[in-house]
């Protein structure tokens, strides 16, 4: 390993651990912010709910005065009640009580309740939580979804019970109807095969209740979504709220285990509640006009075991004065499985987290497939890890080669530097020592450079895998030796309470990569020249030590199959090593090749010339500074 490398791999921990670093103090600022918003919320709730009061009591006088007190206005209504609505029919059904009512395919379920006619609860069959119950993507009351409209009134959809006009196998029409004749519809229906719930909202007869000049109406819709996973940190990390504007490559998101609120101006095609590997998605298909979003976490210890709430108040357009208007939606209630959501072509894949553009590709058109077939006829998949480390490390081997014969070879001629160091042994002879160096390497037949495009080429790699298995869903609940489960951690110890930093367990996979890292890093820097260099001392100790601690803390709440296959590629690196140096560098030809050119000037390249002159130029600026402190 030589000095290139080592700083290519010193420069990705830090970054690994300052965003680490980075996103905990976000958190902890982000929630000491929402706390502030929280108190302010408190007391407007309190002001709003003193002047409803109010209004309340200035109503209630309004209508004793005008004599309405004590008379029956609907059918159902007890003498003494006031009516809260002028519609007699929709003043029934707001007293209305609610029926369940189920639609099931072969691979998900979804209930549907007539109060507000809407989705009451999601299970999907194919899909267990971590303590092995039914997976509800939302439990029973843990939604709410209302449409609000001026109808002669402020009316919420969510206040009413629809009455049930057709039900079948597959779909289900549910309607609000009004004294005037007309009525607002919500059908649903289902597919084999698919998890979407198509929806239409339909406003039948109503172009005489409805004034022609309301052109919009307002959606709340929110969700409560429960814990389904190992770890807290890797789901929540994991779990966000996605928005997606029409012409983008990718939706926009918001949360990753941070509680935040975002007004969007602009029109959107549809928004996800995301949880680590599922999602609640609703789309308008002719787009909405504008949103107010809002995500919040629950805590860890949360006494319900819920992950977070979910809230989108969205703007849709409506066409006013037609005998019926319908206003289509669409709703998936699945798995963020990325082949199921990219064949709705929607862009829903694109919320899966799979790197940036270079990233990205390698991880959709070379891990994704690669994965995929190599599961056609493997079941284990620890095996497949381990067969798809081995191929990739193969493909990458003859970029790799010229990085690890390169640090073979200057292991051979690790002698000639220790010469070099004790005949320029001052710092003002840095230069000469630098430019006998390059002369050695160059007599050797050594890059310089030889170690930085293999780890260039390599990064990608890295960092696909990085995000390809914290967010793949072919990983969830895969056992593989003491891990149960590969897409989260594999704890060996509990500790029973948090520790800064480490969590609350111990993960084997995560230990094991750590301690491969430090024996690659202590093998292949121990007689790496330059050991009386302070600086590469230094680096050494970076490389040896803080790194494989640092990536231990980093890997340790993550996907153990992520540290599974960094253990991997760790041990195939060495043992690539170990052969390159064994079988394809022989140090008795590159000691005959210093003699052979012992005395001869070598012609040197572009970029060792350029080098040069740099050094020179160093030098002389150097040495003017010098005579200016000297003089003063």
């Amino acid at each position: 390993m030589d000095k290139n490398t080592i700083i290519g791999i010193v420069l990705m921990g830090l970054l690994l651990f300052g965003f680490t670093f980075y996103q905990n103090k976000q958190y902890q600022k982000q929630a000491a912010y929402q706390a502030q918003l929280d108190s302010i919320a408190a007391v407007e709730r309190f002001r709003a709910d003193s002047i409803a009061a109010v209004e309340a009591a200035a109503r209630d006088s309004a209508l004793a005065l005008s004599g309405i007190e004590g008379q029956e206005v609907a059918e159902g209504l007890s003498p003494d009640a006031k009516p809260i609505y002028k519609d007699s029919l929709l003043e029934t059904s707001h007293s209305g009580e609610g029926e369940i009512i189920t639609l099931s395919n072969d691979l998900f379920e979804v209930a549907f309740t007539t109060k507000g006619g809407q989705p009451y609860s999601a299970k999907l069959k194919d899909y267990k939580t971590y303590g092995g119950e039914d997976l509800y993507l939302f439990k029973p009351e843990m939604s709410h979804l209302g449409v609000q409209v001026y109808a002669g009134e402020m009316i919420n959809t969510s206040e009413f019970n629809f009455t049930v006009a057709e039900k079948t196998d597959t779909s289900l029409v549910m309607r609000l109807p009004f004294s005037g004749g007309g009525y607002i519809q919500q059908r649903y229906a289902i597919r084999d095969g698919e998890y979407i719930v198509s929806n239409d909202l339909s406003f039948i007869g109503m172009e005489n209740i409805i004034p022609k000049n309301v052109f919009s109406l307002d959606i709340d819709y929110s969700m409560t979504i429960p814990r389904m996973e190992k770890g807290y940190k890797n789901e929540s990390q994991y779990s966000k709220l996605n928005y997606f504007f029409s012409g983008e490559k990718k939706p926009s998101d918001m949360g990753r285990s941070r509680s935040t609120s975002k007004r969007v101006d602009n029109r959107i095609s549809w928004f996800a509640f995301q949880q680590q590997f599922f999602s609640a998605i609703f789309r308008a298909k002719k787009e909405y006009a504008s949103a107010d979003f809002d995500i919040k976490f629950f805590p860890e210890d949360d006494a319900d075991h819920n992950l977070m709430t979910c809230q989108a108040k969205v703007r849709t357009d409506f066409q006013p004065g037609q005998h019926e208007t319908v206003v289509p939606f669409e709703f998936y209630f699945g798995p963020n499985h990325y082949k199921t959501l990219k064949s709705y072509d929607q862009k829903y894949e694109r919320m899966i987290p799979l790197g940036g553009s270079v990233v990205g590709l390698f991880t959709k058109y070379v891990i994704i497939p690669l994965f995929d077939l190599l599961r056609k006829f493997i079941s284990n998949f620890g095996i497949i890890i381990l067969i798809m480390t081995i191929l990739i490390k193969l493909v990458v081997l003859p970029f790799a080669y010229k990085s690890y014969s390169s640090s073979a070879k200057m292991q051979a001629i690790k002698p000639e530097i220790d010469k070099l160091s004790a005949k320029y042994p001052k710092q003002e002879d840095a230069m000469k020592k630098q430019q006998a160096q390059m002369d050695l390497y160059k007599r050797a037949g050594i890059s310089p450079m030889g170690g930085c495009l293999p780890m260039i080429l390599q990064f990608p790699i890295l960092w696909a895998m990085f995000r390809f298995f914290p967010a793949s869903i072919e990983l969830r609940q895969q056992p593989f030796l003491w891990a149960e489960d590969l897409s989260a951690y594999d704890s060996i110890i509990n500790f029973g309470t948090r520790v800064p930093l480490l969590g609350d367990h111990i993960s084997l996979f995560a230990l094991l990569m750590a301690i491969s890292m430090f024996f690659y890093s202590k093998l292949t820097t121990a007689s790496q020249p330059g050991s009386d260099d302070p600086q590469m001392a230094s680096m050494r100790f970076m490389s040896v030590w803080m790194m494989p601690i640092m990536m231990y803390f980093i890997c340790n709440s993550l996907s153990s199959g992520l540290s599974y296959y960094y253990l991997l590629s760790n041990l195939i690196t060495m043992l690539e090593t170990w052969v390159i140096k064994k079988w394809f560098v022989h140090p008795e030809e590159i000691q005959a090749r210093l003699k052979a050119t012992e005395g001869k000037k070598q012609p040197k390249s572009k970029w060792q010339q350029r080098l040069e002159e740099a050094q020179k130029m160093q030098a002389q600026m150097q040495k003017e500074q010098a005579k200016k402190n000297g003089r003063r």
